[in-house]
């Protein structure tokens, strides 16, 4: 079997949105069991998920901010060689047609 490097690449990054967002769910989800238990309460269970998922909603929205930051950086760094090349071979072509006149 090959080794493909994107495609695990790929599901490492889904593997990593799914911890982003689950672990603060769960964390705060039995934070708010422990302190409903503690205090006799029933509703703050409810209230520490909703801010376990706002939590790991921004996570991911940052993971995903990044990998496309990363990504576009690349881009422009790409596209920044070609442009460069470009250019070079315009100012040779310019000075070659100076030569000429």
């Amino acid at each position: 079997m090959k080794f493909n490097r994107s495609v695990y690449q790929a599901l490492m990054m889904i593997g990593q949105f799914g911890i982003n967002m689950l672990v603060p769910v769960f964390i705060c989800s039995f934070l708010g069991m422990f302190l409903d238990e503690k205090l006799g309460t029933d509703f703050l269970i409810v209230i520490f998920f909703f801010v376990g998922a706002l939590a790991g909603g921004w996570n991911v929205f940052r993971f995903a901010r990044r990998i496309y930051m990363k990504g576009s950086e690349q881009s422009a760094y790409l596209h920044e060689g070609r442009k460069n090349r470009s250019n070079k071979n315009e100012r040779k072509n310019h000075q070659n047609k100076q030569d000429t006149v």
